[in-house]
């Protein structure tokens, strides 16, 4: 059939393509089926939604991803995409080929999977796991799609925490520091997925976090570091598109979080890197023995590919730092950096540097770059390179103006901050999506207090949010407090 193109603005992540019920009818397509779309001088694929009033008939609406298309276009139904069925046998609990994988991971780079088969995909790895073979497989191929940065130095440094852990914001921390001691450090960063804030959201609270490939490597050039956000660059495309259909099922698989962060890493032209994996009550890995075997895939897998990988397993069961959100969080990054701030944060930031330090083989100490200012110039350099004031303070550094205050209901000290728990007041807050919104931890773990002392101040810029967070903290105490004489071991 031929179609007229409009284009449609409604915000879409996925190539739609917006008919009218009589003519989608004429066609057989249904809402969520795929057509091929044949313009002068190219042939695209789009995912079909059906509408009465949005189109008329004989008209194909364009959405963001299909806008390029104009004038007259022929269009088809797609054949059954052969990437379903190998949907179908990972939730049937079968292992996947390598070809298998390979074809999916083309079918996700070039849309060819609607959002309810990206879910199934995720949902069948999340159930049914996946072996080392299809690891290996799936980082190759993912690797294989989309740009790369290429640098002229043998040594390429790089970070990544497996996430769960509030706070926790070491990054533009060690970033400056790896810098400033004259190694390049391209750091691209994820937005949050089930956090009140990804390294990317905290970070756009000081510069602007979306560059283009070529603005990427002028600015590494520039300062040795950047901090960016990795989906605004096509590196291991493929990530971007899984992230987004994980984001609403609030579920990262094991096998998956590796493929997606080495495959980002190997994209990004990364030859030496340090993987937090924290565990703990409220993170992403429960158990030590979890964490060690977690470890030793990400190892493997990164031999394989040629990365020089340490692993550090960490602490996980209670937040890093004191602020939970992007501005929050973006005030204890400054505070750190001028040599304040939370000393969690600041340990953590110097632990890990160094690792990575020694692992690049720079004989550097990461301690001295911080506390002599080298870090904090650096990271001013970066910012202002990235389009953002060099000159900002924590004062600057402003959280939501509506306020709840979460107090201790007894005395003792407080035995558990729960990751998982606080994070969720902080979503109910607005964070990231507000980044004035969060929380800020008046007590940590091991901290005496007494009836009524303030356990943390909820930040928010609408009433109706703190009210949200309020009653969801009141209703699950994220903050737990114990008595001194409680025995830490119950006997059955």
């Amino acid at each position: 059939m031929r179609f007229s193109v409009e284009r449609i603005d409604i915000g879409t992540e996925t190539p739609t393509a917006l008919l009218h019920r009589r003519d989608a009818d004429e066609l057989g397509a249904n809402p969520l089926d795929r057509i091929v779309i044949r313009a002068e001088d190219e042939t695209v694929t789009g995912i079909v939604e059906v509408t009465e009033k949005l189109v008329d008939q004989g008209v194909l609406g364009a959405t963001e991803r299909l806008a390029h298309l104009e004038g007259k276009v022929d269009v088809s139904l797609a054949p059954r995409s052969g990437s379903v069925s190998c949907i179908r046998n990972k939730l049937d609990d079968k292992e996947w080929e390598d070809d298998e994988i390979r074809r999916l991971v083309k079918d996700i780079d070039r849309n060819m999977l609607n959002d309810i088969e990206l879910g199934a995909y995720v949902s069948a790895i999340y159930a049914n796991g996946l072996s080392m073979d299809e690891t290996l497989s799936l980082t190759e191929h993912m690797t294989e799609v989309g740009d790369t940065l290429e640098w002229n130095d043998g040594v390429v440094a790089d970070k990544h925490s497996i996430g769960g852990v509030a706070g926790n914001r070491v990054t533009p921390v060690i970033v400056p520091i790896i810098a400033a001691a004259g190694v390049k450090i391209p750091k691209t960063s994820s937005r949050a997925i089930t956090s009140p804030a990804g390294t990317a959201d905290t970070l756009e609270v000081f510069c602007d976090v979306e560059f283009s490939k070529r603005r990427i490597q002028e600015i590494v050039e520039e300062t040795n570091g950047c901090m960016v956000w990795g989906g605004s660059v096509d590196l291991s495309p493929v990530d971007d598109r899984i992230i987004r259909a994980e984001h609403p099922l609030s579920i990262d698989p094991e096998g998956q979080v590796i493929a997606s962060v080495l495959s980002k890493k190997k994209s990004a032209g990364s030859t030496h890197l340090v993987l937090d994996i924290p565990y703990g009550e409220g993170s992403k890995v429960q158990d030590l023995s979890d964490a060690r075997e977690m470890a030793r895939d990400f190892k493997r897998v990164s031999d394989h590919i040629g990365i020089r990988t340490e692993c550090t397993i960490t602490r996980g069961g209670s937040p890093v730092g004191r602020g939970i959100g992007p501005v929050l969080e973006a005030r204890d990054v400054l505070s750190v950096l001028k040599g304040d701030g939370p000393e969690d944060l600041r340990i953590k930031s110097v632990r890990l540097s160094e690792i990575l330090l020694e692992i690049c083989g720079v004989e550097a100490s990461a301690e001295r770059l911080l506390d002599s200012g080298e870090a904090l110039d650096k990271f001013r350099e970066i910012v202002e390179a990235q389009n953002g004031d060099p000159d900002v303070s924590p004062d600057d550094l402003l959280p939501g103006n509506r306020t709840f205050e979460f107090k201790a209901d007894k005395s003792g000290y407080v035995t558990h901050i729960d990751n998982e728990l606080i994070s969720g007041v902080a979503r109910r807050a607005g964070a990231p999506h507000d980044e004035e919104a969060g929380i800020y931890l008046e007590r940590k773990v091991g901290d005496d207090v007494s009836r009524g002392d303030l356990l943390f101040t909820v930040y928010a810029d609408k009433q109706e949010k703190i009210d949200e967070a309020r009653d969801f903290a009141e209703a699950r105490r994220p903050v737990r407090v114990g008595d001194r004489g409680e025995s830490l071991v119950e006997r059955v």
